[in-house]
């Protein structure tokens, strides 16, 4: 495998990591759980998710031949409550990942080192990837976030839970 094959095949694996954690949250949250936000200037999951989606629509629709800021997306309109079901929101959220998950493995290696704009910038195809490998796990961040602080006490950890690192570390030794 080249170098270029190894890092798309990473890229891959890690993107998806994130959207795991967000549809781990999902699961754990129900309907008006989506739709809470700690405050005024806060945004909610929802929220999040209209922007995500909205991003991904746009960075990634026709990649390699068009702006990565689409004429047709409308940035600020994802920041306003939009009054979604889970459902809409889950599937606004599948969209999303799909499109840009779909882009990536559609990548060649000759594709890494060509260049794209998004907003007019112009960037190499990793910079631009590496970029919304940024972005994206921020907002995932928030989400698990929102979704732990809702749920408190019942929230099922993600990852290792507190006081447990020994404990996963000895069963992950002797596999």
């Amino acid at each position: 495998m080249s170098l270029a094959e190894t890092f798309i095949d990473s890229y891959i694996k890690r993107a998806g990591s994130y959207k795991d954690l967000g549809d781990k949250t999902f699961a754990q949250l129900n309907e008006l759980h989506f739709h809470y936000h700690p405050d005024e200037d806060s945004n909610s999951i929802a929220v999040i998710i209209q922007h995500m989606h909205g991003n991904m629509l746009s960075r990634f629709t026709n990649f390699l031949t068009e702006d990565g800021e689409k004429s047709w997306r409308n940035r600020d309109t994802e920041f306003n409550e939009q009054k979604l079901s889970k459902a809409q929101l889950l599937q606004q959220w599948e969209e999303g990942w799909d499109c840009f998950l779909s882009a990536v493995k559609s990548l060649s290696t000759d594709d890494l080192l060509k260049t794209i704009t998004i907003r007019s910038e112009k960037l190499t195809v990793i910079d631009a990837l590496n970029r919304q490998l940024t972005h994206y796990p921020y907002h995932v961040g928030q989400i698990v976030y929102i979704g732990r602080m809702i749920k408190g006490g019942l929230w099922q950890p993600l990852s290792i839970p507190k006081g447990k690192s020994d404990d996963y570390n000895s069963k992950m030794n002797h596999k």
